[in-house]
């Protein structure tokens, strides 16, 4: 079995490290065939069944962008009424979307009827389907910061509204809605952590049965 140097793990922990959500981008372009590049990384993800039910949508036009943008604006003010006093406050002030900064915006879905794979591994779970897109996000996530690039997952959105302003198949089940590009500035902490909103785990809880 092929295994890897010291030094690359070192430098793999290194990029899981500095792979952060990016919601502050600069307005640069990204080169097309830079953007390509990463995007072959969903041709490495794992897959259910090898069903490989990822759907990639670039979201370009004004109208598509500027239907995504209203359906943020709408969830995240909803959301905002989920909460009160200093967390309202906090909510508020946080940044949650680089959707008009971005110079690439992806929806991303999962085709819940497949064909490819013959339904193997998911005919008991098929969440499984699902799981193997945001796997595949992984990769994708990681071969962008490698490139200096950024992502932010925007999750804030009423995906059934999402699914009808881009026109897509009723058997696509939106994953997430990604804004990438050039960031302002790279951290190797999340930003919700430093505006207080939560602080992340020191160690990893693991229960025995």
């Amino acid at each position: 079995m092929h295994s890897f140097s010291r030094a690359f793990q070192s430098d793999l922990e290194d990029l899981m490290r500095w792979r952060r959500d990016v919601r502050r981008f600069r307005s640069d372009p990204v080169d097309e065939a830079l953007l390509q590049e990463c995007l072959d990384a969903f041709l490495l993800a794992p897959s259910v069944g090898l069903s490989e039910p990822w759907r990639v949508i670039r979201v370009e036009s004004d109208a598509a962008r500027a239907a995504a943008l209203d359906n943020f604006t709408e969830a995240n003010d909803d959301a905002l009424q989920g909460y009160s006093g200093d967390k309202a406050r906090l909510y508020a002030g946080l940044k949650l979307s680089g959707m008009q900064d971005a110079p690439v915006q992806l929806a991303v879905f999962s085709d819940e009827g497949t064909a490819k794979g013959a339904g193997l591994g998911a005919a008991t779970m098929p969440e499984m389907r699902r799981y193997s897109v945001v796997s595949a996000i992984m990769l994708f996530w990681l071969a962008v910061r490698a490139r200096g690039l950024g992502l932010g997952w925007v999750s804030i959105l009423d995906p059934a509204r999402l699914s009808r302003d881009l026109d897509v198949p009723a058997n696509w089940e939106l994953v997430g809605y990604f804004c990438l590009g050039w960031p302002e500035t790279v951290d190797d902490s999340p930003e919700l952590e430093h505006a207080g909103w939560e602080a992340r785990r020191g160690s990893l809880p693991i229960e025995t049965r």
